[in-house]
This record gives structure tokens, C-alpha cells and sequence, in this order.
């Protein structure tokens, strides 16, 4: 049986879920659960959209008073034993050896590199460790998230690993909520910095893979590829991987043949994926969730449920690898909704029977999220259809 909670010298992690339809109750179940009696130093929450967040933050305060406590909004949440989209799932840590304080920005469309920079300023500054990460997570529906990353990476430089995900609510698209302390908000960052005097591992894989010779992005502008090697960047795309004839003039036809087709842009730790969300038929481009820089190089993509799967063997295996021998603690997951287009419901309970054997029986959380961060090196550090692994010793 997958365990709650877990123990290792001075540091303890647990989690807790619930899947009760009274959001105060959940609330409470899965904190009790997480925390087991003892005494959490950070409590993060993972919700299904349809909870109602005030009414379950004070269930959580209820049976964990005084924790600190940041989440948000899903697109569904992962257990050692789910994935599923109508629960709450809570993951605690305590003990001496950990050390975690949090930040939050709000209004963050308004300017998200300085958001980043100020949510994540304000939870560094309070947390030390000899290891130490820098948690995000965000309302992705707020703008580029990769100014986000550039606002966090210029407080956090580059001893600072980041890693977390973007707010879901359910595919509705409409807008997400995000957690700090006792409040309830939408379009903000809030950070947790996690101190730990063991190692922390991080895993970022896709189990995506290159289709035909890359091409040169020649003309973008932001989330906008308007050409591919001088040519129109639709055109490209369609001429490249002969979609039903749909997609060629339909949005929701394109859209669902995109789910599992995404660019992949050359990086020097490896392809960085960005999910193609739209087409504008008139201009001729591709419309993604994030900024593709002009002037580098592109691959367009495809996978299978095989390959996404193992993708989730190999994020986890890269995680524990830096945990330097020791027994992971704990394990959280940031997985990318638009995996689902591949995996299907049958393949994300694979997905999690793989995620718990891989954290050989501790706790685990997670959740389905509108994109992923992870900055291990360099200043990019947002991802799009990708598996993040969260590792704790």
C-alpha cells in the first residue's frame, strides 16, 4: 500500500486526499490525513475547480491550524492511487530539517515578470537551507508564463532550481484560482521556497519525439509563429503532418488535432515543448500557449501512449537519481492536461500506477496543470506538455 506519510531523520512528508462533495469536510479529511498528528511547517493543496476554495481553506485550517497554506485550482488531481478531477489533494512537510515560506503577487497580467520577481523574492528571503527549490504556481490563463520565470530566475539566480505548474479549471478555460495563506485569488503567482538540509531532485521529461528536419522559426511575435523557414507557419504545419481535412478550416478540429502534435524548440538541455493552441486561418500562423523566440530552431512533434508513458519513468528516475542514494520522502507531480490527449483516461491511471512505483511507496501528489515549470539551468524554465517531478529526501 502506498504510504501517507513518511519520515527520514529530521523531515517528514505526508499526503492526504478526499474526495467528499462538502468542500469543508474535503478540506479537512485530506489535511488530517496529510499532516497525521503531527505538526506541518507547509501545507500545499491541489482542488478540483468546482470546490468551493473559501469553504475548504477553512476546513484545512480547521484541522491544521496556524500551517501556512498555498495551492490552487486543477485540471485534475494525482494521488499514489488516482487521477481523478473531482477531489483535493494535500501534501504536508515538517520537521527541523525542512525550512518553507511563501510568496504571492496578485495582479499579475498586469506586468508577470515583476510578479515573479516579487512573489518569489518574498519567499526567499525567509527561507534558508542547504538545498533549497522554489515552488510556482500560477494563473496560467494570465499571459506568457515564461516572464514569470524571467522575474523569479532574476531573485533567484542560478542556485535555485524552479519547479511547479500553472492553475487548471477543468478545460473550461474561463479562469483559475490560486491559494496563499487564508485567501482565495485569481491572476497571481504564489511561491513557496523549500529549504532542506538533504538533497532535492528534480525530472523533467516529455516522451514527445521530433517529426522530419527542423526548421527556423523566420517570423514570431510573442505566443505568434508567423513563418516557418520563410513560409506561412500553418501552412507548414498542416503541409508537414496531413491532419484530417477538418483541421484545415476548423478551429475545434485543429485544436484537438494540436493536442497531440506540439512544436518542440532546439534548447541546450534539450527540446522545450510548446503546445500549439490555435491557428489563425486568416494570417496563416500558429498561435501557442507560450513565447517562441524568433530565429531559433523548431521540430514539429508527435507521440504515443507508450512514449508518454515512459516519459514518466524517466522523469521520476532523474529526480531520485540526484537524491544522492538517499529514499525519496516525497514526490510531487506537475502533469501537463494536454497529455491526456494521448494517454486518455485509461493511460493516466497507468500513469499513476507508474508515478507510485517509482516513489517506492512515498507519499505522492500532483496535479493536471495548463503548463509546467522546471529551470535547472539557463533562464527558460516553462514547459508545455511535459511531466515534472518534484523529489525530496
Amino acid at each position: 500500500m502506498p504510504k501517507t506519510a513518511s519520515s527520514i531523520d529530521r523531515r517528514w512528508a505526508g499526503a492526504g486526499a478526499s474526495t467528499d462533495a462538502d468542500s469543508f469536510r474535503a478540506g479537512a479529511a485530506a489535511a488530517a490525513q496529510a499532516c497525521g498528528g503531527r505538526r506541518a511547517s507547509a501545507l500545499i493543496a491541489f482542488v478540483a475547480d468546482g470546490h468551493d476554495l473559501d469553504a475548504l481553506v477553512a476546513g484545512v485550517s480547521e484541522a491544521a491550524p496556524g500551517v501556512p497554506l498555498v495551492g490552487c485550482t486543477t485540471a485534475g488531481e494525482i494521488t499514489s492511487s488516482s487521477a481523478g478531477s473531482t477531489g483535493v489533494v494535500v501534501f504536508a512537510l515538517g520537521g527541523d530539517g525542512f525550512a518553507t515560506s511563501s510568496g504571492v503577487a496578485t495582479s499579475a497580467s498586469r506586468d508577470l515578470r515583476a510578479a515573479g520577481a516579487k512573489a518569489a523574492g518574498a519567499a526567499l528571503a525567509r527561507c534558508n537551507g542547504e538545498h533549497r527549490v522554489l515552488m510556482l504556481l500560477t494563473d496560467g490563463l494570465a499571459g506568457d508564463q515564461q516572464e514569470v520565470v524571467r522575474g523569479a530566475y532574476s531573485v533567484a539566480g542560478a542556485g535555485v532550481p524552479l519547479v511547479g505548474g500553472c492553475a487548471g479549471d477543468d478545460l473550461r478555460m474561463q479562469g483559475t484560482r490560486q491559494i496563499h495563506r487564508q485567501r482565495v485569488l485569481t491572476d497571481s503567482v504564489v511561491a513557496l521556497a523549500i529549504g532542506s538540509d538533504a538533497p532535492i531532485g528534480i525530472g523533467v521529461r516529455h516522451g514527445w519525439q521530433k517529426v522530419g528536419e527542423p526548421m527556423v522559426v523566420t517570423r514570431a511575435a510573442g505566443v505568434r509563429v508567423q513563418s516557418l523557414d520563410d513560409r506561412p507557419a500553418l501552412d507548414v504545419y498542416l503541409e508537414r503532418l496531413a491532419p484530417p481535412a477538418k483541421a484545415f478550416c476548423d478551429p475545434a478540429a485543429f485544436t484537438q488535432f494540436a493536442l497531440t502534435h506540439p512544436l518542440g524548440l532546439e534548447r541546450r538541455g534539450g527540446e522545450a515543448i510548446r503546445f500549439v493552441a490555435g491557428a489563425d486561418f486568416e494570417r496563416r500562423e500558429l498561435v501557442c500557449i507560450a513565447e517562441v523566440p524568433e530565429g531559433g530552431l523548431a521540430y514539429l512533434m508527435e507521440g504515443d501512449a507508450d512514449s508518454v508513458l515512459s516519459a514518466a519513468d524517466d522523469a521520476c528516475r532523474d529526480a531520485l537519481d540526484q537524491l544522492e542514494g538517499r529514499p525519496a520522502l516525497g514526490l510531487l507531480a506537475f502533469d501537463c492536461i494536454a497529455r491526456r490527449g494521448i494517454l486518455g483516461e485509461e493511460g493516466l491511471g497507468q500513469e499513476v500506477v507508474r508515478l507510485a512505483a517509482n516513489s517506492s511507496g512515498a507519499p505522492l501528489a500532483g496535479f493536471y496543470t495548463y503548463g509546467e515549470f522546471a529551470r535547472t539551468q539557463g533562464v527558460s524554465g516553462f514547459h508545455n506538455q511535459t511531466l515534472v517531478v518534484l523529489a525530496l529526501s
